[in-house]
């Protein structure tokens, strides 16, 4: 009497095309693998980017599974093992999960809490330096010249670049008229109600940095369909962002425990808002009217105990003048 078959544990490599993703192999060898694969291989689909960011270990626990029921599982879908599993799960999400991947391997470099300031302090000198040395001289005169042209301008970041936003809109100020973040807690639904007023002698500042947010990519191409130039603000030619620009600047943005660093681009922008008030006919007159503005706002560092004195008289009235001045008014 024969004996019955076990249902198969793995395909042969033939069995899958080359160029396969992890989620077609999946399809095709499903049939074919035991209940504990299948699981596997449903929290894989369920959880590609997590799945992607595990250690083996990792992935076994979480699906409550041994060790080697996770490298037979990469075995059945026609891979080496689970190194070459993973990596093809990778392959896709390569520069979003770079940060994730730097991280893992800087915290199992041992390290002081010192070396890691001097690190990261080192990073931000080579980033200011790398940005200094991508300046191109015609794309910062034009950057201030459509600055300068604009009859409003807007300036949109999301994610981190909604705080980098707020930083350059605050910065440019001074010296436009009108200057619009669509940064705001309403999101991106909120930026596209604001920016279907843009128009061809408008100016949009896109701002976008790893990781990139696609909403600022959307909203730059719908910018540019309706005729309005874009500035970038952008780490490099690769950014999505760059094509779509009628003016590109860079800031290098590379940090080791995080995503990007914000010290070049802060530095970029004020970089660009020093250049537009070199170049503003009204930057010192703007100056002084917003000193003389905010002045009763200012701590102006009085220390003399007469002056204290005579301060406190003037803006702390007693209750008997208090209620004469109640009369008066």
């Amino acid at each position: 009497m024969a004996k019955p078959t076990s249902k198969r544990t793995d395909v042969s490599k033939g069995a899958f095309a080359a160029d396969a993703t992890v989620s077609e192999r999946i399809g095709a060898a499903l049939a074919t693998l035991t209940p504990a694969h299948q699981r596997m291989a449903e929290y894989v689909l369920a959880n590609p980017f997590r799945a992607a960011t595990m250690r083996i270990d990792e992935f076994a626990a979480a699906v409550e599974m041994s060790i080697a029921t996770a490298n037979r599982f990469a075995l059945a879908l026609g891979f080496d093992g689970y190194p070459q599993f993973r990596s093809e799960l990778l392959r896709g999400f390569e520069a979003t999960l770079a940060p994730v991947e730097k991280l893992r391997h800087e915290l199992a470099r041992p390290a002081t809490s010192a070396e890691i300031f001097a690190a990261s302090l080192n990073e931000d000198i080579a980033n200011l330096d790398a940005t200094r040395r991508m300046l191109d001289a015609a794309a910062c005169e034009r950057a201030v010249d459509a600055i300068l042209g604009a009859q409003r301008i807007y300036v949109m970041g999301f994610g981190a670049s909604g705080y980098l936003a707020g930083l350059l809109r605050h910065g440019l100020d001074l010296y436009c008229d009108t200057v619009i973040s669509v940064s705001q807690p309403g999101g991106a639904s909120d930026a596209a109600r604001q920016l279907r007023k843009i128009g061809a002698k408008d100016l949009l500042i896109a701002i976008a940095f790893p990781r990139y947010a696609a909403d600022t990519i959307t909203l730059a191409k719908q910018a540019v369909d309706q005729g309005c130039q874009v500035l970038a603000l952008t780490d490099g030619p690769t950014s999505p962002l760059a094509p779509l620009a009628h003016i590109a600047l860079y800031a290098r943005t590379e940090r080791q425990f995080s995503a990007t660093s914000d010290t070049a681009a802060v530095a970029l922008f004020e970089a660009l808002c020093g250049a537009v008030a070199h170049r503003s006919a009204h930057s010192l007159e703007s100056a002084e009217r917003l000193t003389a503005f905010v002045l009763p706002w200012l701590h102006t560092g009085q220390t003399s105990r007469g002056n204290a004195s005579a301060d406190a008289a003037i803006t702390t009235p007693t209750p008997g003048r208090r209620r004469k001045r109640t009369l008066e008014n």
